[in-house]
């Protein structure tokens, strides 16, 4: 397993926005406001949106090249 598996700028910014939208709906569950909380869960969804957004943009971790070995 790698080491340095998530220390990419779109693994960072989508566990953040993620944790706050975490943060969010838990306070708005304990307050009783479905709105909040909901809107808590979207912001949680928009974090996986964006991370996943700039993976693509190129923002996320390289593929590894892997060494093929034929048997023969």
């Amino acid at each position: 397993m790698a080491h340095d598996h998530g220390h990419t700028p779109a693994a960072w910014v989508g566990s953040i926005i993620a944790f706050v939208g975490f943060c969010v709906a838990g306070v708005f569950m304990v307050a009783s406001s479905p709105v909040g909380f909901w809107a808590g869960m979207i912001i949680i969804a928009a974090g996986g949106v964006i991370g996943g957004a700039m993976r693509a943009a190129g923002m996320g971790q390289k593929p590894k090249r892997q060494i093929l070995v034929s048997e023969g």
